[in-house]
């Protein structure tokens, strides 16, 4: 990853240092955001990141094909999703897809990306949405008079 300019980041006893060079409200910003990557970095080595996320709909769901998934959500044809190099694919049920990788930010695109396929929509709650997400449900049409 390339990190921007004004800050230092070196390896010293206490694991990996972060300086800046001044004292500036760019280089405190800049520190900042060098420290945050560096931590999801390590925290995407040791651990991994996983986003989860949910089919909801009658007939909608998710099959393994390979390295991607085949997913049909309420179109004329199933769509195929193709796992980014670093990206794991997973179909544990029909319903649920797991997005899993080193890198917060390519696992987080890749299920937005899934998500964008058919995302849910407020009258039904049908669609593709993240696990802990909740949807703003709106009541229909109102019956006639």
């Amino acid at each position: 990853r390339t990190m921007p300019e004004g800050v230092e980041i070196a390896q010293g006893d206490e694991g990996v240092v972060i300086r800046r060079q001044g004292d500036s409200p760019m280089h405190r910003s800049r520190h900042g955001l060098v420290r945050s990557l560096v931590a999801n970095m390590v925290t995407g080595v040791t651990d991994g990141y996983t986003k989860r996320l949910e089919l909801v709909g009658v007939g909608y769901r998710a099959q393994q094909r390979g390295p991607g998934l085949e997913v049909q959500v309420g179109y004329s044809h199933p769509v195929t999703v193709d796992a980014p190099e670093g990206i794991e694919l997973q179909a544990p049920a029909p319903t649920q897809i797991v997005v899993s990788g080193i890198d917060k930010v390519l696992v987080g695109q890749v299920a937005a990306n899934i998500r964008d396929i058919r995302p849910p929509e407020p009258y039904k709650g049908k669609g593709i949405k993240y696990a802990d997400e909740r949807i703003r449900r709106k009541a229909g049409k109102a019956a006639g008079r």
